[in-house]
């Protein structure tokens, strides 16, 4: 089931993406992820309402408000371009609510920064309230997965030690357009995931090539911190970063780059970066 969230006449909705049209659901996709709502008879009680797709404007797939927890370095071949170490533990760090936007939105590239990436990323939405999940249970909690671009001013994030203010700018956690359910994407360590700039692809790999796996994040994260629904677990990117070219082809992102973020079953994600 593919799940999304949108503003369709001024009204903020939530509805399940069917052929021929959006199903509109009465209730909030928070209370759609924690499993608060039967969706039999919600889609009984909606049926005959459908709204064109191309009438809405795309909300963030994810409820506001709940933890944004990333994980950096994630591909071994994003750690090596990055000339870093292979983690030995996932490298943790969070984003906030003020960053989510949502597909076809313009994302403000602010004047505080110089050097804005992009990273193509497999959002995990959390279903279940968990803590200390065992590997082999982990997959259990989890409600959906989503296209991410875990958007990155460099400059601001390797300031110092923290890489937290490079992350947190306003936006910068596009997400969509869809959250599509676990049980029609499977195995989320065998997606095919790529990004294009402009049209041109800069990033293509597969989630496998993951250092930790989903299940392994899952349990590691749930060992420190109690996983609530709608909760994001943003899990890394592969190689082929701005960031990781040779100093003299790195050009950073500009107003007006168009970037897409394409995971094999969860739709295709796109932005346009604009001037502040």
């Amino acid at each position: 089931m593919r799940i999304v969230q949108f503003q369709h006449l001024g009204v903020k909705k939530c509805g399940i993406v069917e052929e021929n049209g959006i199903l509109p659901l009465s209730a909030r996709l928070d209370q759609v992820i924690s499993g608060e709502v039967d969706l039999a008879k919600e889609r009984e009680k909606n049926k005959g309402k459908k709204i064109d797709e191309k009438e809405i404007t795309y909300e963030p797939c994810v409820p506001v408000g709940k933890k944004i927890i990333c994980v950096g370095l994630n591909y071994k071949k994003h750690a090596e371009e990055a000339k870093m170490p292979v983690p030995a533990y996932p490298v943790l760090f969070n984003k906030y609510s003020n960053g989510l936007s949502g597909h076809l939105a313009e994302i403000p590239l602010p004047g505080c920064a110089e050097k804005f990436d992009y990273e193509a990323e497999l959002g995990v939405v959390i279903g279940k309230k968990a803590k200390d999940v065992r590997e082999e249970e982990a997959l259990s909690i989890v409600f959906g997965y989503c296209n991410v671009n875990d958007l990155s001013a460099r400059d601001l994030q390797m300031r110092t030690g923290q890489w937290m203010l490079g992350k947190v700018l306003d936006g910068f956690c596009p997400v969509g357009p869809y959250l599509v359910t676990a049980d029609e994407v499977g195995d989320p360590n065998q997606l095919e995931i790529s990004l294009k700039l402009n049209g041109e692809i800069r990033q293509s790999s597969n989630t496998k090539d993951m250092i930790f796996s989903v299940p392994e994040l899952i349990s590691y994260i749930s060992r420190y911190m109690t996983l609530e629904p709608g909760d994001l677990i943003l899990t890394g990117t592969p190689e082929g970063v701005i960031a990781g070219y040779p100093e003299e082809r790195q050009v950073w992102l500009k107003p007006n780059d168009e970037v897409t973020v394409e995971i094999e079953k969860l739709g295709v994600l796109k932005n346009v970066m604009k001037g502040e």
